[in-house]
């Protein structure tokens, strides 16, 4: 009977062996074939509208960071901001551009042309020029660099013009018209930029009303970065502290 059994134990284990070992193959068939399937489905550098940016909350889609497909003649590397949809690009080349949502100068304020970076600063200070004091005279004279800070986490200044492409602590404020010229985007957005941007990089800013397929820079002409915007009176909000506003409220 010890016999017996002992066979009947080694045939049982056999069978079994068989079976891992048959599961174990199939396993291995499987994971190849998947492999090789992914390995076709792996997608291009850059394919369009790839979001690569936060959801920023509510932001809608076409104002979140993403790679897009953009045709243009500029080099990459360039900066091309379409003020009527409110987006800056990017230039990757090769038909691509990374695309930001951004918040730009409100009535009377916007302005177009061709400018380069000249300075960049992390978390800068912000000196409210001449001008703006004299429309908003609340506003302090001074405000250290900070997260309470207007001009946001990174600042990049353009030519020797009071314009900059800046951060924001208020980002509800993306994607509409409300600076006094500056393009501003979330903290998140310009930290992202500022490590892509060099001094000297070109900026193309179009007008508020260019064709969307003019955004490309395909040689339309623009007005002379030179061109000031008219400035608009407008009262500061009654018992208002400057240290209180937001940054839709100092522009």
């Amino acid at each position: 009977m010890t016999q017996i059994s002992d066979r009947r134990l080694s045939s049982r284990a056999a069978s079994a062996l068989v079976l891992v070992s048959a599961l174990l193959t199939s396993l291995v068939v499987l994971s190849a074939a998947n492999a090789q399937t992914f390995s076709y489905a792996q997608p291009s550098a850059y394919p369009a509208d790839e979001v690569i940016g936060s959801d920023e909350g509510a932001t809608p889609e076409r104002l979140r960071r993403a790679v897009v497909a953009f045709g243009t003649t500029e080099a990459p590397g360039t900066i091309i901001i379409d003020t009527g949809n409110t987006t800056l690009y990017y230039v990757l080349g090769h038909g691509r551009a990374i695309r930001y949502g951004v918040g730009v100068g409100r009535e009377g304020f916007t302005w177009s042309g061709v400018q380069t970076v000249s300075r960049k600063a992390e978390w800068p200070d912000w000196h409210p020029p001449a001008e703006m004091i004299a429309r908003q005279p609340y506003l302090p004279r001074f405000m250290a660099g900070g997260p309470g800070n207007p001009l946001g986490a990174r600042a990049m200044y353009l030519g020797t013009s009071q314009y900059r492409i800046h951060g924001t602590n208020d980002p509800s404020t993306i994607g509409k018209f409300v600076s006094s010229g500056c393009i501003r985007l979330t903290n998140e957005d310009i930290t992202d930029l500022f490590s892509r941007v060099n001094v000297g990089t070109k900026v193309v800013v179009l007008p508020k009303n260019a064709p969307v397929m003019a955004r490309g820079g395909d040689g339309r002409t623009v007005r002379p970065a030179g061109v000031q915007p008219r400035p608009l009176g407008i009262a500061p909000p009654s018992g208002r502290q400057a240290m209180n506003l937001t940054a839709a409220q100092l522009y």
